[in-house]
């Protein structure tokens, strides 16, 4: 019986329509509306259900390690209600505005303190920043071996039986334990939580750990502890430009197209 890690971020909802989401040039940084609610991220739900049907199949126990700051209970807690065991966030205002490093890093020490572990989990991106850093992060800092994009797993005979999405399909792919898999959508949306998950999960509550908990400085995370600076945040701007290309006959027109086609070096 696997006993399985698996990490979620809470974002803001992906969901929400692009014209709402505001960024401040001068600081670098993004504002919402408050109508604008936290979810769990999309790709960290599918490893949620990649960690669910192991232990739908082979037993086992799923803690569930979020990291952030001012976590919203009933968003975070969802992984409970859908079958998780346990639930530890990194919660303080230290862990705030880092970058792949300084959440990987955190993420690892947390994991350390753990202690048992044979699978982590970690959605392919997150829903917001999609760098697709962290969970290859946490397996390097842990030194294990990772398998990524994975669309579905198995366990045999004490190894984990992986396919993983390629271009031009999947190939398969084992690994002993500890591993750490990331997870893509070809492996199928999180289980709605049933009435008896969710009245359960209102009773538990989560561990809380500070930095100093998981021996850490306040100078190695968050904000404080990027190894990557934020040159600049922006919105992209789209322009259209249509330009109407004629002539006296389809070949006149033809080469006048031809012709601007050259000028803008498109061939």
């Amino acid at each position: 019986m696997p006993n399985m890690i698996v990490c979620c971020k809470q974002v803001p909802d992906p969901e929400a329509p692009p014209v709402v989401f505001k960024v401040d040039s001068t600081t670098n940084k993004m504002t919402l509306p408050p109508d604008v609610k936290p979810v769990i991220g999309q790709y960290d739900e599918f490893a949620m259900e990649a960690a669910l049907r192991i232990k739908d199949k082979a037993g086992g126990k799923i803690t569930i390690l979020s990291l952030g700051n001012k976590l919203v209970r009933d968003v975070i807690k969802k992984t409970l209600a859908v079958g998780g065991d346990e639930l530890i966030l990194l919660e303080d205002e230290a862990f705030e505005e880092g970058d792949s490093w300084s959440t990987a890093y955190a993420l690892a020490m947390a994991i350390k303190k753990i202690g048992e572990y044979d699978l982590i989990f970690c959605g392919r991106q997150s829903s917001d920043w999609d760098a697709g850093q962290v969970g290859l992060g946490i397996a390097e800092i842990l030194g294990i071996p990772a398998v990524t994009l994975a669309r579905k797993l198995e366990v045999t005979d004490g190894k984990l039986r992986v396919e993983r999405v390629i271009p031009d399909g999947y190939e398969v792919v084992e690994v002993g334990f500890p591993a750490l898999i990331t997870v893509t959508s070809e492996l199928g949306s999180l289980r709605y939580p049933a009435l008896k998950g969710i009245m359960a999960a209102a009773k538990k509550q989560p561990t809380i750990w500070k930095p100093a908990d998981i021996g850490l400085e306040l100078s190695q995370v968050g904000a404080a502890g990027r190894r990557v600076e934020l040159a600049k945040l922006f919105q992209p701007v789209k322009e259209v430009k249509c330009e109407i290309i004629g002539g006296e006959t389809l070949v006149e027109a033809g080469v006048n197209l031809a012709t601007k086609l050259r000028e803008a070096k498109i061939i």
